[in-house]
């Protein structure tokens, strides 16, 4: 696991903070609440590396957002899926020590639960709450990646931008340090790309951006210009996790 700074939070903002735990009954946090630390992420940090075991789950909240990201042999990558407060990074799917197949890294800096994948496995066994959320999570994990893949193959690159945006906005507010070379990265194009759709929302009214920041000041103008994926995963977050962990409540 990569350095990570520890940061006056407590397990009580985590709870609140995160979609996942917040689900948690009385007996599923008596399980887990010894073994959760509380890290802060820096911007930058790769959390998972592709080919190591996976020998923590991570739960963000705050403005905290992990990518998910496939490298290519020649140099170039592209985002999958995120994850911020809505869910959680590592040993999602797989159970026990196995190797990640993706890369994740920290492009929100913010807080996150930690907790030893020894200790998810072993309340997983405990409780049925635990495995239900998991598989449900796992669902909307894979629906947003196949969502990512069918934006990226049909739809503009402003589309594609405006609901990134978006998405980082429910998670981490208006401002957003990120510069425009981190989110051509994550998108699979190139900065120029990105500078000239940039340019195109601040002309708009939608956004403004400054080194490293990205401020976004009206929301429904994003909004028309995302493309429909953008509703599509939202809506199904809310069919298959809920607010209780388990659809709709």
């Amino acid at each position: 696991m990569p350095h990570t700074s520890y940061a006056p939070i407590s397990i009580a903002d985590a709870y609140a903070g995160n979609r996942l735990l917040t689900t948690f009954p009385d007996e599923l946090r008596g399980l887990v609440e010894g073994q959760l630390e509380m890290v802060e992420l820096d911007q930058g940090t790769t959390v998972l590396r592709r080919g190591t075991d996976v020998a923590y789950s991570l739960f963000p909240f705050g403005p905290t957002m992990i990518s998910l990201v496939v490298d290519l042999d020649d140099g170039r990558s592209v985002e999958v899926a995120s994850v911020g407060r809505e869910g959680a990074v590592g040993g999602i799917i797989s159970c026990g020590h196995v190797p990640a197949f993706t890369r994740a890294e920290v492009m929100v800096a913010g807080p996150a639960a930690r907790v030893r994948m020894a200790a998810i496995e072993e309340a997983k066994g405990k409780s049925a709450h635990l495995r239900n959320l998991y598989c449900r999570y796992s669902d909307y994990l894979l629906a947003q990646i196949m969502q990512t893949v069918a934006c990226n193959s049909f739809h503009a690159i402003e589309a594609r931008a405006a609901r990134w945006l978006l998405t980082a906005h429910d998670r981490a507010g208006s401002r957003l340090e990120l510069t425009q070379e981190s989110l051509a990265g994550l998108l699979g194009v190139q900065r120029t790309t990105v500078n000239a759709v940039a340019r195109e929302l601040q002309d708009e009214g939608l956004i403004t951006t400054r080194r490293g920041i990205i401020e976004v000041h009206d929301r429904e103008g994003l909004q028309r210009r995302a493309c429909e994926c953008y509703d599509r995963v939202e809506r199904f977050f809310g069919d298959i996790v809920g607010p209780k962990g388990a659809g709709p409540a």
